[in-house]
């Protein structure tokens, strides 16, 4: 089973980036995202499509330019995250079949994201807007339309979200910072998991 969480490894140096990665989804995550300011980020993703290839959903977070969407897809990623909402950013991602996941905070954003094609919405940051807000926020948004917690976000406030209407969570050093071997973001990976579980609603 598969999980509404995407691994955000801000700082994943290629070298460990497979052994991270299959830590990930043996725990149950299967979408991870490698940040554009880490070191090498296009050499891990490429590595990470190929070793997790039907597995996962690889792709790239940070991206603020349609030239790094481009990058991403060459190097076999599917899924674009931004802080931001960019509309070129967007289109250039939809125009090429990858996920648009960019960055909202506010209502124009949300719709401003939404008719330039993105295929959800990454609240960000999370703990800026809360619950309250997202609740405000989903009365006026389309039936269906993804939303993703970002930014302040662990294992200990999944239940909240997840009963407030939340598709999913983007959750970065919680699960893994430089430094920690595979087994320690499996272990995390594996309380993540289990907390998600126990918190999605009925």
């Amino acid at each position: 089973m598969s999980r509404n969480i995407i691994a955000i490894l801000r700082g994943l140096r290629p070298g460990e980036a497979v052994g991270i990665g299959r830590a990930l989804v043996g725990a149950g995550i299967t979408r991870i995202e490698v940040p554009l300011n880490s070191p090498e980020p296009f050499d891990s993703i490429a590595l990470l499509a190929e070793a997790l290839s039907g597995r996962a959903q690889i792709g790239a977070g940070t991206v603020l330019s349609a030239e790094d969407v481009e990058k991403v897809a060459a190097a076999g990623g599917t899924l674009i995250v931004s802080p931001d909402c960019n509309p070129a950013v967007i289109e250039a991602t939809r125009a090429i079949g990858l996920a648009s996941y960019p960055g909202v905070a506010t209502a124009s954003e949300c719709f401003t994201a939404l008719r330039h094609g993105a295929n959800g919405l990454k609240l960000f940051p999370a703990f800026l807007i809360g619950t309250k807000g997202l609740a405000a926020l989903r009365a006026v948004l389309p039936a269906g339309t993804e939303t993703w917690a970002v930014g302040g976000v662990g294992l200990e406030d999944f239940a909240d979200w997840l009963a407030a209407g939340v598709t999913g969570f983007g959750v970065g050093s919680a699960l893994y910072k430089p430094g920690l071997s595979a087994d320690e973001v499996r272990a995390r990976a594996e309380a993540m998991v289990a907390a998600y579980d126990a918190g999605l609603p009925g």
